[in-house]
C-alpha cells in the first residue's frame, strides 16, 4: 500500500506538470528572444492602410442642404433615426442594417434619386466624393455629404470567454480591443497561433497571429478590419481536461487519484 501511495503521488506530480500552463504562453506583447526588442516607452510608428469598401459592407450616407444646416445645425440625424438606432443597439442588433446602404455583389449601393453608385475598392473619402458628384447632377443647391462605415463587424470563435459576432461603432479598432470586447481569451487558448481570417477584394486569406510577440504592433494585423474573423485554438492541455490554474489542476488530479486509490484498495482487501 505504501508503494501504491508513492506511485499515486508520482502520478499526481506528473499530471500537475503536464497540465499547468506557463506564463510565457499567456502573457501578451512579450519581447521574444528571436525577434526585434522593443523597449517600454519607445515610440512605435505604423501606417494604417485605408480600408477599401467591398461586398457586404454597410455604409451610412447622410445628405444635407444649406437649408437643412440652417434649420437643424450640424445635427445630421433625425429624431426618428436616432430613436431606431438606440432601440436596436439596446437589443444587441446591428443598428445600421435598417438605415444604412449595403454594398452588393457588383460593388454598388442604391441611393434615392441618383440610383446605383459603384463604391467597390473605394475608400470612404473616395465614396463620398463619388456620391457628391452624382448628387450634384440632380440638385442645384449646395449639399453636404457625409459617409461613414457602419461600424466594424467581426467574429470571435473558439477559446474566447464570450465568443460571438460583434459590431463596434468606431472607425478604428486594435486586435486587443476586439479580444477584450469578446471577454478576453481563455487560459488554454493558443495565443501564439491565433488565426485571422481576413476578407480582401480578390478573396479570403488566412493569417497566423502571435499575440505574445510585441512586434505585432508593427504588423498590418494590429488593427481589425470589417468582416475579420478571429479563431483561437485550444492547447493540448485542454484534451486532458485540466484546470485553468495550478489550484484547479491540483484539485482535479487529487480527486481522480483519490478515486483510483479507493478502487484499488477495495480490490486488494
Amino acid at each position: 500500500m505504501k508503494n501504491l501511495l508513492k506511485g499515486g503521488l508520482w502520478i499526481l506530480l506528473c499530471g500537475l506538470v503536464i497540465s499547468c500552463v506557463s506564463n510565457e504562453k499567456i502573457i501578451y506583447l512579450q519581447n521574444l528572444e528571436d525577434k526585434e526588442q522593443i523597449s517600454e516607452g519607445e515610440l512605435i510608428s505604423y501606417e494604417i492602410p485605408e480600408y477599401k469598401l467591398q461586398y457586404n459592407d454597410i455604409i451610412d450616407v447622410n445628405v444635407q442642404t444649406v437649408d437643412d444646416l440652417l434649420k437643424n445645425g450640424f445635427n445630421t440625424s433625425t429624431e426618428n433615426v436616432n430613436a431606431m438606432r438606440m432601440q436596436m443597439a439596446q437589443g444587441g442588433g446591428d443598428i445600421y442594417y435598417m438605415t444604412g446602404y449595403t454594398v452588393d455583389r457588383n460593388g454598388n449601393i442604391r441611393l434615392p434619386i441618383i440610383g446605383e453608385v459603384n463604391v467597390k475598392d473605394k475608400t470612404i473619402e473616395e465614396a463620398r466624393i463619388e456620391i457628391e458628384k452624382r448628387l450634384k447632377e440632380y440638385v442645384v443647391t449646395e449639399v453636404y455629404v457625409k459617409v461613414k462605415l457602419g461600424g466594424i463587424r467581426y467574429s470571435a470563435l473558439g477559446e474566447f470567454r464570450r465568443p460571438g459576432k460583434f459590431v463596434v461603432l468606431q472607425d478604428r479598432m486594435t486586435i486587443f480591443e476586439a479580444i477584450a470586447n469578446a471577454g478576453d481569451l481563455n487560459v488554454v487558448a493558443k495565443r501564439d497561433e491565433i488565426m485571422l481570417i481576413r476578407q480582401y477584394p480578390e478573396g479570403t486569406k488566412l493569417h497566423r497571429i502571435n499575440l505574445n510577440d510585441r512586434n505585432l504592433i508593427k504588423s498590418p494585423f494590429y488593427f481589425i478590419q470589417p468582416n475579420d474573423q478571429l479563431y483561437a485554438e485550444p492547447m493540448k492541455v485542454r484534451e486532458v481536461g485540466a484546470g485553468e490554474n495550478a489550484a484547479q489542476s491540483l484539485l482535479l488530479f487529487s480527486s481522480v487519484l483519490t478515486a483510483v486509490l479507493l478502487v484499488i484498495n477495495l480490490f486488494t482487501n
